[in-house]
């Protein structure tokens, strides 16, 4: 592969990270300009990277429009926070700099209509780094959808299920956005890690798509009760009131019928789960439980109870690993981030700026995903009533797409 010369943009916890971390380990790669609105960031990055005997990038800056128009940087790589990743990719494509972003939600469909037109205008690469479309298990699940083990799907679940009471009440300090997020918002804000699986599943965009969705919140109350339950934090915040909901449901369906749950869960107690689940004539999958349960097999007392079987996938994985894990495992990688996620999605991003490949998760995927917040903060607003979704195709979803056959393809 040839040689990038990249620019970051936001090097908090995540984007220090993918830089120090993974793209100092890529030897594809060259940091060759770094952009954070706090100096401290840019020069400790700038030293962790020299560390590992890498240069010096020759760009350092506040300023992310310095570091788009700097000729020293080819492509983009935006890992600041939500309400950044909009602009700063618009400005990227404009300036026909190959761009990816990393996760979140989009503040209303306008963002994700401009940032669909954009790409079609100027015909840059865009790629969200949507990691989870990569998770092993998360590709079983789709290899044996692919192979029709569990039928004719009717239905799926996923969520956002992790304690981040922590992180957000302590967000202030630590230079975190979600503390504002949730001052300020109500939303199903942070979507894509489920909904990016199952939208691949699905074929969303590629034979079917969303059609409405309406998004139930509940009220706010766990962050105040952390909050309390803290010395440190009750003297400063004990009177905050934050708006956003510790829990939301949201209910999407699709043009074929088939109709999908997602949930956000970040502000009250409980276990980290992605909770991804597939329901079909056949047979399920269901994280949860790591559990498969099909039709062809027998379960003895399954009718009424099979917890026998739960934690039982594993036994599934040998025989149907998606093709692209089946190769990372044979290789022997070193599983570079949340369990080698990290290094598929980056890995896949450039492999297809190289191949002048189409990105396996385009801007339609985005746009698409990333519009749920928006929609969601717009059914709740107006009393959870269900809202039409958006089709930033332009109708072309009806045609299913001929996908190149290459290592990275999830279609």
């Amino acid at each position: 592969m040839k040689m990038f010369h990249v620019g970051v943009i936001g090097l908090g916890n995540r984007g220090a990270w993918w830089v120090n971390e993974m793209l100092a380990e890529l030897d594809y790669i060259h940091v060759a300009g770094l952009c954070d609105v706090y100096e401290d960031r840019l020069q400790n990055t700038k030293a962790q990277l020299m560390k590992k005997g890498r240069p010096a990038p020759a760009v350092l800056t506040t300023d992310y429009q310095a570091l788009i128009d700097a000729p020293e940087v080819e492509v983009v790589l935006v890992f600041s926070s939500w309400a950044n990743h909009h602009d700063a990719a618009i400005r990227a494509l404009r300036a026909k700099k190959p761009v990816a972003i990393e996760v979140g939600g989009a503040y209303s469909v306008a963002e994700c209509e401009s940032l669909v037109k954009t790409q079609e205008e100027t015909g840059t690469p865009f790629m969200l780094l949507e990691n989870c479309c990569y998770g092993e298990y998360e590709l079983m699940a789709l290899n044996m959808a692919r192979h029709g083990l569990f039928g004719e799907i009717v239905h799926c679940a996923g969520g956002y299920m992790h304690d981040l009471r922590g992180e957000i009440s302590r967000g202030n300090e630590t230079r975190h956005y979600r503390f504002h997020e949730y001052l300020t918002r109500n939303a199903e804000n942070y979507p894509t890690h489920e909904i990016g699986p199952i939208a691949k599943l699905l074929n969303i965009g590629n034979g079917n798509r969303f059609v409405s969705l309406v998004s139930v919140a509940s009220r706010a109350a766990g962050l105040h009760t952390y909050i309390e339950a803290h010395d440190d934090l009750r003297e400063k915040y004990e009177k905050t009131v934050f708006r956003q909901g510790d829990i939301v449901n949201t209910v999407l369906t699709c043009a074929d019928g088939t109709t999908v749950a997602i949930t956000l869960d970040t502000s009250l107690p409980r276990y980290y789960s992605r909770g991804l689940t597939v329901r079909g004539t056949k047979g399920m999958y269901e994280e949860a439980t790591q559990s498969v349960l099909l039709d062809s097999e027998t379960y003895p007392g399954a009718e009424w109870d099979w917890s026998p079987q739960f934690c039982n996938r594993e036994r599934f994985l040998e025989q149907w690993r998606h093709p692209i894990w089946q190769r990372y495992r044979g290789e022997g990688v070193k599983e570079q981030g949340h369990g080698g996620m990290d290094f598929l999605v980056i890995d896949a991003f450039f492999e297809a700026l190289d191949k002048g490949l189409p990105m396996p998760i385009d801007v339609y995927d985005a746009a698409t995903w990333m519009a749920i917040t928006a929609l969601s903060a717009q059914s709740i607003a107006q009393g959870s009533v269900p809202v039409a979704f958006p089709d930033f195709t332009g109708g072309h979803w009806k045609t299913k797409k001929e996908e190149p056959v290459w290592k990275y393809a999830i279609g």
